[in-house]
């Protein structure tokens, strides 16, 4: 079993505007490529999970993040990185769905998905609801606050 590296999306991977759902509104955060790409080189399965109430809001749909997901994988793909899986959880809070962060179910889905390791797996999240879903998990969770990723990564891991 392989061990995951889980990130949250919006915070974390990229400069969080509020409803990034174009490729044109995407800025990566200060060495995200990179840590995606350490991962990718010390054999973890790179995951990302991620709410996206926008959909249930109808800000835009579950099309608009899969097409904001291939323009991610592209990116990646010119630095040499890859993203293993995403999920993302279309509801509303209000919607107490098992999939929303902080429950564990994108994660434990991922988990189950990929045949990964929780054990030596790690979640890097920029709010509390990221942690409590990945100690729900039993995942390591450990709460980013900017800077460069890669070396967040790296000291962390």
């Amino acid at each position: 079993m392989r061990p995951g590296a889980f990130f949250d999306r919006d915070g974390v991977l990229n400069i969080d505007s509020g409803y990034i759902f174009k490729p044109q509104q995407w800025e990566w955060t200060p060495g995200a490529r990179e840590a995606i790409c350490w991962c990718n080189a010390h054999g973890y399965a790179v995951v990302v999970v991620t709410n996206q109430s926008g959909i249930g809001r109808g800000f835009y749909g579950a099309q608009d993040v899969e097409i904001l997901h291939e323009f991610v994988q592209r990116e990646l793909a010119e630095v040499g990185g890859q993203v293993d899986a995403f999920y993302y959880c279309p509801h509303l809070p209000e919607d107490n769905c098992a999939c929303r962060k902080p429950l564990p179910g994108m994660i434990l889905s991922a988990l189950r998905d990929l045949d990964l390791d929780a054990s030596k797996s790690f979640l890097i999240g920029d709010r509390e609801s990221d942690i409590q879903a990945s100690e729900a998990a039993e995942v390591r969770g450990i709460l980013y606050s900017g800077g460069s990723l890669l070396d967040f990564v790296q000291a962390n891991a």
